[in-house]
């Protein structure tokens, strides 16, 4: 059974604090593994790259077998149902609709000591995008990761997807095709990033790399930051689901199921000021359970990890959210915009009775991947911005420098760099080869 909390209850600040605390990412410690693994990418390159994807996936592949034909990717891609493309292509253009938006724009101004001053963006030249597979296919994520990097501008987006036996699922080919993809590479796990992030003769290296993935992904991630980029260290799926009693049960119960099925890891919680309609969500779990494919991952992730978190008044959620900071928060109450204003931290806001989470992993626009485990304390999900740069512009003429270089050479001189307050005065002191 899931924990409850009560905030009635006088232990409720040292049992909440210690259910915050709690880590549910792999027991195991892969990083010695993910190590050895990458170096020897970084030694021995392809054949490092074959040899993983022969032990680790089963693949028996070679260096010019590596990368996916774009008429394999074509062939492949027929074999999907009509209306699953057809629903990828509504997705693709719900989720190019809403980043376009989201495209920023340079800026260039002379401030009052006739300093002028802006920035430009730039896009990323390559990027990596990592998307999960072996016996699932997440076409949706090929979606949610390329378009924005297509829409910023970048000019490469490898994409890296684990392919049993060489082949992969039909709906990812679509989705590759549909968000812009240049080109694909058929292996998965830490080799796969390694492969992105140092470049062999086969795979070519990218700027930065983002996508979901196992612990093995997440830690080859970590170990190569600074190699390369990266979006976020991604953690478990989580969602918190806050209701009143307006709500029907049944509703509320898959949209907690709706992210346990992730994994075994995964949590739910529901938040609610109503004993008995918490109870009756618990009951609902249980029987949505009894019919799901995966009820077995669902039911693990829920017993484990679940919480049920009772509250006085909806009123006294927000410092409560604030401190678990979900990935994915649901507003099924009368008035979610007064709640939601009073949130600072969640990865993405789900606002009323009929928008279940769920449509914000396909089709409503906004990327689904998102911060976990407490990150939306500090960050954003993926977005346009995610693969652009911001390059700062500075121009002074000499009007500008006698403005500001004599505050910026004391400066200097305060902390002890005699050559930074030089270039200054060498010129504030001297008009130059042209006074101006």
């Amino acid at each position: 059974m899931p924990i409850r909390l009560e905030t009635s209850d006088a232990a409720f600040e040292t049992a909440f604090a210690a259910f915050l605390r709690t880590r549910r990412e792999a027991a195991a410690d892969v990083s010695r593994d993910v190590a050895h693994i990458v170096d020897d990418v970084r030694r021995r390159g392809d054949a490092a790259v074959v040899a993983c994807a022969e032990r680790f996936d089963g693949q028996i592949l070679a260096p010019e077998t590596l990368r996916v034909p774009e008429k394999e990717m074509e062939q492949v891609a027929v074999a999907a149902p009509a209306a699953a493309r057809e629903a990828l292509a509504v997705a693709a253009r719900r989720i190019e609709a809403y980043h376009r938006r989201q495209v920023p724009e340079d800026l260039e101004f002379e401030d009052r000591d006739g300093v002028t001053l802006g920035h430009r963006w730039t896009p990323i030249p390559a990027v990596g995008l990592y998307v999960p597979g072996g016996s699932a296919a997440y076409p949706s994520t090929v979606l949610m990761t390329a378009i924005p990097a297509r829409i910023a501008g970048v000019d490469r987006i490898a994409m890296t997807v684990p392919a049993a036996e060489g082949g992969f699922h039909p709906m990812v080919a679509v989705a590759a095709a549909l968000a812009g993809v240049t080109e694909v590479y058929r292996i998965g796990g830490a080799h796969a990033i390694a492969a992105l992030a140092l470049g062999t003769d086969a795979i070519p290296a990218v700027d930065k790399i983002v996508g979901p993935g196992n612990a093995y992904v997440t830690a080859a991630k970590r170990y190569l930051f600074g190699d390369v980029g990266i979006d976020m260290i991604a953690g478990p799926s989580e969602i918190l689901v806050v209701a009143d009693s307006r709500n029907d049960p049944a509703w509320i119960a898959a949209d907690l199921l709706s992210q346990a099925e992730h994994d075994e890891t995964a949590q739910a919680i529901l938040m609610t000021d109503d004993a008995g309609f918490a109870d009756a969500v618990e009951r609902a779990v249980s029987g949505h359970l009894t019919r799901l494919e995966r009820a077995a991952i669902a039911a693990a992730a829920w017993r484990d990890h679940g919480a049920v978190i009772l509250v006085d008044s909806l009123d006294a959620a927000p410092p409560i959210i604030d401190r678990i900071a979900p990935e994915h928060l649901e507003l099924a109450v009368s008035d979610p915009d007064l709640l939601a204003r009073a949130v600072r931290n969640a990865g993405a806001i789900f606002l009323g009775r009929y928008t279940p989470e769920a449509v914000g992993d396909y089709v409503a626009g906004p990327s689904h991947v998102l911060p976990t485990a407490r990150s939306a304390r500090y960050s954003s999900g993926l977005s346009v911005l995610d693969f652009m740069k911001r390059t700062s512009l500075v121009r002074c003429g000499a009007r500008g420098l006698r403005a500001i270089g004599p505050a910026a050479a004391t400066l200097a001189e305060s902390e002890g760099f005699g050559a930074h307050a030089l270039s200054l005065t060498i010129r504030l002191n001297d008009d130059g080869p042209t006074g101006s």
